[in-house]
C-alpha cells in the first residue's frame, strides 16, 4: 500500500517517513564514481540519523534519482520529487545539472541543499530556497591560480571543452592571472588524436596545461600523449576540477596520472567527527572516501538537524539557512549571502591543491591551501 504524499509544507505526526530527494549522477555520461561517493555519504548520514531516532520519531528516507549529468532529466526529477512530498532536495555533483535543478526548486518552492556543484551562478536570480556546501568556482579556482603563480607558471595553456562550467573556469583563471603577469592560452581539444595539442603546447612555450575536459574521455588520452612527448618533459599538467581524485584515474593512467594538481575540499586534519565518518565511508566504499563523500554526509546530517529544529515545512526550512550553525565533518558550517553568489553559501569550506605522489600514487600530497 502506498501512502499518499502530504501536501507541500504539511507536517505529519503519524510516524510516516520524512523524505529527502537525492539527485546523484549514477550512469554515464555522468561522472559515476563521483556519484557513487556522493550517494555513499548521503546514505551513511541517513542511517545514522535513523539510528539516533530519526526526525521527531519519524524515519528519514532518501528518495534517489539518477541525473546522468542531464539537466533536463534533473529538472524532471525535481518535479517528480516535489509531487512525492519530499521535505527537501539534496545532492548533485555536476554544476550545469545542479543549476537546472536549482531553477526548478526555486520555481516550486522546494528547499535544495546542493552538495558538490560549484558554478557561481547556480541560479539566475537570488533565491532563498537554495543553499550550497561546496565553495563557489571563483573562490576555489582563484586559489588554484595562486598556486600556479607560486609554482612559477606564467604561461598557462587550457584545453577546454564547450561548456558553461569550463568557460566560467577559463574566465576566472584569466581574470585572476592576467593582472599578476600570467598568460592564459586557450587550445582546441583534440578529437581523436591529441598530437596537435602537444604541438601547440610546444609552439606556445606553455609551462602548464590545465585539463578543462571530461573524464575519462578526453582527459586520459591527453595525459598519455603529453606524458610521452619528449618535448614536454618539463610541462606541468593540472586538473582543477578534480579528475584525479577518484580511484579510476590511477587505474587508467598508472604513473602517468601522478603529479597532476587538483582542487580538493578537505581540511589538512579532520576533526574526530571527520575521522569517524571517514572510517565508516571507507568501509562502505571499500576505498578511501573522496571529499565528495564527505559533502554528501554533511548535506543530509545538516538537513536532518534543520528538520529536527524547525519541522518539515518547506518554507521554514528555507528560512532557516541564515540561522544554521552546524558542526560538519570539515568544519563549522554557516550560510551567508556572499556578493556575486545567488544562493545561501557556506563561505568557505577548506580548500586544498593536492596531487598524487609519483612514488606512491594512492597517497595525496598537499601542495597549497587557501
Amino acid at each position: 500500500m502506498n501512502t499518499p504524499p502530504p501536501p507541500p509544507g504539511a507536517e505529519r505526526t503519524d510516524g510516516s517517513p520524512v523524505r529527502i530527494g537525492a539527485l546523484v549522477p549514477l550512469t554515464r555520461p555522468g561522472w559515476v564514481e563521483a556519484g557513487r561517493h556522493l550517494l555513499a555519504g548521503l546514505e551513511l548520514a541517513v542511517d545514522e540519523v535513523n539510528d539516533a531516532g530519526g526526525i521527531a520519531g519519524r524515519p528519514l528516507e532518501l528518495v534517489v534519482r539518477d541525473t546522468a549529468a542531464d539537466p533536463q532529466r534533473a529538472a524532471a526529477a525535481v518535479d517528480e520529487l516535489a509531487r512525492l512530498g519530499v521535505a527537501a532536495l539534496a545532492g548533485e555533483y555536476h554544476s550545469v545539472v545542479a543549476r537546472a535543478a536549482a531553477a526548478r526548486a526555486d520555481a516550486l518552492g522546494l528547499p535544495f541543499l546542493c552538495s558538490s556543484a560549484v558554478l557561481d551562478a547556480l541560479t539566475e536570480r537570488p533565491t532563498e530556497w537554495v543553499a550550497r556546501l561546496a565553495p563557489a568556482q571563483s573562490h576555489g579556482w582563484q586559489i588554484y591560480a595562486d598556486f600556479l603563480l607560486g609554482a612559477g607558471h606564467s604561461r598557462i595553456a587550457v584545453a577546454a571543452q564547450p561548456s558553461v562550467y569550463w568557460a566560467s573556469g577559463t574566465r576566472i583563471l584569466r581574470d585572476h592571472l592576467t593582472p599578476r603577469g600570467g598568460t592564459v592560452i586557450e587550445l582546441d581539444v583534440p578529437a581523436p588524436d591529441p598530437t596537435a595539442l602537444c604541438d601547440e603546447l610546444v609552439e606556445n612555450r606553455a609551462t602548464a596545461l590545465l585539463l578543462l575536459v571530461g573524464h575519462p574521455e578526453p582527459a586520459v588520452p591527453i595525459v598519455k600523449a603529453v606524458r610521452h612527448d619528449e618535448r614536454l618533459a618539463e610541462i606541468m599538467i593540472g586538473a582543477p576540477a578534480g579528475q584525479p581524485e577518484f580511484a579510476e584515474w590511477p587505474t587508467l593512467l598508472g604513473g602517468d596520472g601522478a603529479a597532476i594538481p587538483f582542487l580538493r575540499y578537505l581540511p589538512e586534519r579532520l576533526s574526530p567527527l571527520g575521522v569517524r565518518v571517514g572510517t565508516a565511508l571507507r568501509e562502505r566504499l571499500a576505498e578511501a572516501p573522496s571529499f565528495v563523500a564527505f559533502e554528501g554526509y554533511d548535506t543530509v546530517a545538516l538537513l536532518a538537524d534543520v528538520l529536527r529544529s524547525h519541522g518539515t515545512d518547506r518554507a521554514r526550512t528555507a528560512e532557516s539557512w541564515s540561522r544554521v550553525a552546524f558542526e560538519g565533518t570539515r568544519g563549522k558550517i554557516r550560510f551567508s549571502r556572499t556578493p556575486g553568489i545567488s544562493v545561501s553559501q557556506w563561505a568557505w569550506p577548506p580548500v586544498q591543491v593536492v596531487d598524487r605522489d609519483p612514488a606512491e600514487p594512492d597517497r595525496f600530497r598537499i601542495l597549497h591551501t587557501g
